[in-house]
């Protein structure tokens, strides 16, 4: 699952525009940075059914933040040299970082873990996460234009209004507002709003974040990131680990009267499991292997997940 594009040299040996580090090797180059985070505040911000642990944290994301916060300090520096090429004084901009990868694989909690640990390095103290469910077209806009068994492919979102909400708060302004999205009601919630305001990085995350551009269009919203992540697994993996997560949500979320997905509350095990298994191969999977995974080679760096969710192999972009 080396990310493409991969080309043979003269000799037939396969050149990728990755280096491509082990678990042991990624995790060495950090040996003596000390864990910022405590074990409560890492089963907060961990996903459902996710083993995300201090070893992990130590090992894979505190090793990760560090290298995103030395790109934020070389973008800083190169700014300054720039200004003073131009011999304008000229304020910098926040940083962008986008996050994708599939359904269930783990992309959410790595956005939420980044934002913390960026947060206690020098350079970034002021981080912000913003993810791409605010900008999905509001139910009744997808049912009109019979979208809603197709909500998360790249068409079920406002993408001009994503494009143009980073480019705000790439061009520095003061305070920019994206729509707020629902996951118990499964939609946008009119006049709710978040508002970021000059961070020092912004994180994007979403499924599509890695997207080019579209016909007719010159400009995605993957143009604007300054760093990218592919959060990366096997498919029957990130299958299996959509099914289980859908039968926590059952079993929790789902049981509140006003969720979305209340009616699947009282379903068995067996017609829950039947279900997810549905809603995956008919919509999840299909994004995945069409819109989602062929995004994978335009990442900065990617995380390869085993089959126990925890990674397994950095995969960094050549300078």
């Amino acid at each position: 699952m080396v990310p493409d594009p991969q080309s043979p040299s003269s000799n037939g040996a396969q050149i990728s525009p990755f280096i491509e580090l082990g678990r042991a090797d990624w995790a060495a180059l950090a040996p003596s940075m000390p864990t910022p985070l405590r074990e409560t505040e890492i089963v907060q911000l961990r996903g459902l059914g996710e083993p995300l642990d201090l070893r992990e944290v130590a090992e894979v994301y505190l090793p990760l933040s560090r290298l995103l916060n030395l790109y934020v300090g070389g973008t800083k520096s190169l700014h300054d040299v720039t200004s003073e090429f131009l011999r304008e004084r000229v304020e910098s901009t926040p940083f962008v970082i986008g996050v994708a990868g599939s359904v269930a694989v783990g992309k959410s909690t790595i956005a939420r873990l980044l934002r913390e640990l960026l947060a206690r390095w020098e350079h970034t103290p002021h981080v912000e996460l913003i993810t791409t469910d605010g900008f999905l077209f509001p139910n009744a806009e997808l049912e009109r234009r019979g979208l809603m068994a197709r909500k998360g492919f790249p068409e079920s979102y406002d993408r001009r209004a994503l494009l143009r909400f980073v480019s705000e708060v790439k061009a520095g302004a003061s305070e920019v507002r994206a729509p707020f999205y629902s996951h118990l009601a499964y939609d946008i919630v009119p006049d709710a709003q978040v508002t970021v305001r000059r961070p020092d990085v912004l994180i994007v995350e979403g499924l599509n974040v890695l997207q080019p551009p579209g016909p007719g269009h010159r400009l995605a919203v993957s143009d604007l990131f300054d760093f990218t992540i592919y959060v990366d697994a096997r498919t029957s993996d990130i299958a299996r680990w959509y099914e289980e997560r859908f039968l926590k949500l059952q079993r929790g979320a789902f049981a509140n009267p006003r969720s979305y997905f209340h009616r699947y509350a009282s379903l068995t095990e067996a017609e829950a499991r039947q279900r997810a298994r549905e809603i995956w191969h008919t919509i999840n999977e299909p994004n995945l292997l069409q819109n989602i995974r062929p995004t994978r080679s335009r990442a900065s760096l990617v995380l390869r997940k085993g089959a126990d969710h925890t990674v397994s192999n950095v995969l960094l972009r050549k300078l």
